[in-house]
């Protein structure tokens, strides 16, 4: 791919006029591969040295650039300029100390894909994986950037030299490629609406601070139109237990060994309080009430999660980072209520398992904080010995994190506030009506039951009239409902 061309025509300076005749201005006009350029100047000596500037650089056979229209040597004296690799490690460095964990991994996620966009047409020696593993695990890696292997450096070190420069990117066939390049996949097709709308979002703030180091005139992003596939953030109504399903499942999880007894309170928490589970694996002891009185409510204090990010992008090297409550400022708490079953579940627990490292509620069977893959795989067992085939192949419970939408749902179903719940939950009431719409049940059976009596059938002579000889309106009208 290049930026620049040899085929320039310059053409005489026009002498622009106001209505009364006069001279207003100077303007030099070329022409860069077919498209016009244009430079006013208040005098005439001033336009006629440009002019025999650019003359002189076509003459001599310089490249001019597609971008600027100036011969491509004016650019490098005027503007700095840096390769795409380079600014894009420059860019994750500048990000690293205030991103999150798993917002460092999605920069380090968006911009690999991107690179495949801004290299040049040399063939590369390298297997795509490679380069990927090379970008997304090294390169793009603050902390791991200049601890990488041998074999890894010589990689990246080929992508520093076959990159475009970014200056390339104020051309928008470039920044297109680019953006189209953050968006695919290996297999050649495009990542989720989530993915696409997120990577297009990391790529336009990149672009941003590339235009605060000068090293672009605008962000072109803006200027690309881009459909993205419409996507959903409702609720499956079929991923939703009931109580009965949720208290199978529970128990299916506790007869798993050897994490099941030590785990079935951590899901309890989801199903009950809705927990999110980065939520639930943060919880300690100080952090709860649990009266000793049976039927009386406990209650949650949150405090903070701990997701997992990976050890690769934590400032600590754990697996898990340690944040603030999602959609809450730093050091801000919340309250969720823990209700009677619950309560009873995690004295229990605590009583013969104690807490973990740290006062953590919930561990793993060696003491250590849970691992996201053992929750999945006790999960996983639990579903398939409490459910039947059916059920097991349906999205019904598919993931731990449909326990807390069944808790939420549950509390809208039985009447709760959606202020009460979108607090407790730690969610907004927009949100929470936009997510849960479709598991509020009762609606449709209302409508339904509606319809249904107006398409009752009645005996043939009695339609349209009642006993009065006035006409039926109760086949129109029916009854309201609550």
């Amino acid at each position: 791919m290049t930026d620049s061309t040899f085929n320039v025509r310059v053409f005489k300076t026009e002498k622009r006029k106001n209505t009364k005749g006069a001279v207003t201005s100077y303007r030099v006009l070329w022409q860069t591969a077919g498209l016009m350029w244009k430079r006013p100047f208040p005098k005439e000596a001033q336009a006629d040295a440009f002019r025999s500037k650019l003359v002189t650089a076509a003459r001599n056979g310089e490249p001019f650039s597609l971008t600027t229209g100036e011969p491509v040597s004016w650019a490098r004296a005027d503007r700095p300029d840096m390769s795409w690799y380079g600014f894009a490690c420059k860019f994750v460095d500048m990000k690293w100390t205030d991103a999150s964990a798993k917002h460092r991994a999605g920069i380090a996620y968006a911009l690999t894909m991107a690179t495949f966009g801004m290299l040049d047409s040399t063939a590369c020696p390298y297997d795509e994986k490679d380069i990927r593993t090379a970008l997304r695990r090294w390169g793009f890696n603050t902390k791991a950037r200049s601890k990488c292997p041998d074999e890894t450096r010589e990689i990246l070190e080929w992508i520093e030299k076959h990159s475009l420069r970014v200056s390339a990117l104020s051309t928008l066939a470039t920044a297109r490629g680019m953006l189209n390049a953050a968006t695919t996949r290996l297999d050649g097709k495009r990542v989720a609406a989530t993915s696409n709308r997120r990577h297009r979002v990391i790529l336009s703030n990149a672009m941003a601070y590339a235009v605060e180091l000068k090293l672009l005139d605008k962000n072109p992003i803006p200027d690309l139109k881009w459909k993205v596939t419409k996507t959903t953030f409702q609720v499956d109504r079929r991923s939703v237990v009931n109580p009965d399903q949720a208290r199978a499942l529970l128990a299916a999880v506790e007869r798993q060994k050897p994490s099941g007894v030590l785990l079935m309170p951590f899901f309890a928490a989801l199903y009950f309080s809705g927990l999110r589970p980065e939520e639930a694996v943060n919880l300690r002891e100080k952090d709860m009430t649990l009266p000793d009185a049976a039927d009386t409510w406990g209650e949650f204090y949150l405090t903070g999660a701990s997701p997992d990010a990976g050890k690769e992008w934590t400032d600590t090297g754990e697996q898990r980072d340690t944040r603030g409550l999602k959609h809450r400022a730093e050091g801000e708490t919340r309250p969720v209520p823990c209700p009677p079953e619950l309560v009873a579940i995690l004295r229990k627990h605590l009583k013969e398992n104690g807490a973990g490292p740290g006062g953590r509620v919930f561990h793993g069977a060696h003491g250590g904080v849970l691992a996201t893959s053992t929750i999945q795989r006790v999960w996983d067992k639990a579903r398939k010995e409490a459910l039947s085939p059916e059920e097991y192949a349906s999205p019904l419970a598919k993931r731990p994190y449909d326990l807390r939408h069944a808790c939420l749902s549950t509390w809208l179903n039985a009447g709760v506030s959606p202020k009460q719940v979108a607090e407790w939950a730690g969610n907004s009431v927009e949100v929470l009506h936009r997510t849960y719409e479709k598991c509020l049940v009762g609606h449709d059976e209302i409508a339904m039951r509606r319809i249904a009596e107006v398409l009752r059938p009645v005996p043939r002579e009695g339609i349209g009239k009642d006993h009065s000889g006035t006409a039926d309106q109760s086949r129109t009208q029916p009854d309201s409902e609550p």
